[in-house]
């Protein structure tokens, strides 16, 4: 079974454990900290605190879902890596480009470019420094997964072309391509965008969908397709309850689709009690979240499945199939 690559090198299959399959440790200033100063994690004590905890109960993986040129601090989760013990799994690709200044590479260069970009930073080595222009230095850790965003604009010709490059980069090294959703952009005709560019349906995770998209019919097409869909919207009052959460994912249990499931936190700066004290935590799932999963009756396999056996599966089946 092939191996994954984190931060500070190849793991097993059986090393990964417990995955959180979106989440942000690391992330500098930059235009996402000018729309939402929560968009700041860079104090490396405090990130490494979260981390340390998130390992002290039971957490093994996190995929630091900030890619390149927007705040990615990739020495940083290196760093935290080495110090927690936590195995961090880092990105590149592209996030929404309210994100980046009109001068940016991503919206200059052609897909093609792009796409070489991408795959040189799993590959061989992620960049330094890629906000101020092209990216020039290189550091000798590799990203392991590729991030892509789909706002409500949804397939404009710039994200067309950014997809374009996603998917080439997803066709050249077999990495998952993890994709942002929106609320109120259309996943059902990415989904058709991305399989007719040939990647495969299982290395794909859509994100956010429990709070991107209100009708569960929506949620269960798009597993119909085999792709996986990770669940984040947890301890986040403002979209819904836990409780609700949970009849979600019972919901998508219930239709049979429990080897296609995966959750994370989505992190910011006001939800790591490093940083905001009285915020839910990185380690959130096990004081809190899983409990009430075992109270609503998920049984001890759905959550291994869904916490464990699911992310090995994205990363390592043959051919994503």
């Amino acid at each position: 079974m092939k191996q994954i690559m984190t931060v500070t090198g190849w793991i097993s299959p059986e090393q990964l454990g417990f995955c959180q399959c979106h989440e942000h440790l690391m992330l500098d200033k930059g235009v996402p900290y000018e729309i939402d100063p929560n968009m700041c994690m860079d104090d490396l004590s405090k990130s490494t605190d979260e981390a340390s905890r998130l390992k002290q109960m039971g957490g093994s993986t996190v995929i630091d879902a900030q890619p390149a040129g927007c705040g990615r601090n990739a020495e940083g989760l290196v760093q935290i890596s080495k110090a927690s013990g936590l195995n961090i799994i880092a990105s590149t690709g592209f996030h929404k480009l309210i994100f980046y200044r009109d001068a940016h590479w991503l919206h200059t260069l052609p897909a093609d470019q792009i796409a070489d970009i991408f795959i040189s930073e799993i590959q061989t080595g992620m960049y330094s420094g890629a906000e101020k222009g092209l990216p020039k230095d290189r550091l000798p850790y590799r990203a392991g997964i590729i991030k892509a965003a789909l706002d409500r604009e949804n397939l404009t010709p710039q994200y067309q072309k950014l997809f374009y490059a996603a998917c080439s980069a997803a066709a050249e090294t077999d990495v998952p391509l993890m994709v942002h959703i929106e609320k109120d952009s259309n996943p059902l005709a990415l989904l058709d965008f991305l399989l007719k560019q040939g990647v495969a349906p299982g290395r794909m995770i859509f994100c956010h969908m429990d709070r991107a998209a209100a009708s569960l019919q929506i949620h269960k097409e798009l597993l119909s397709q085999g792709i996986y869909l990770e669940y984040d919207t947890i301890g986040r009052y403002k979209y819904h309850s836990d409780w609700i959460e949970i009849q979600i994912i019972k919901e998508m249990l219930r239709s049979g689709y429990e080897s296609q499931l995966l959750f994370s936190l989505d992190t910011t700066r006001a939800r790591l009690k490093s940083y905001t004290p009285d915020a839910i935590g990185l380690d959130y799932l096990f004081t809190t979240f899983m409990p009430l999963m075992h109270k609503e009756g998920i049984t001890d396999r759905q959550i291994l499945k869904i916490s464990h056996l699911n992310c090995i599966d994205v990363f390592t089946k043959e051919h994503g199939l």
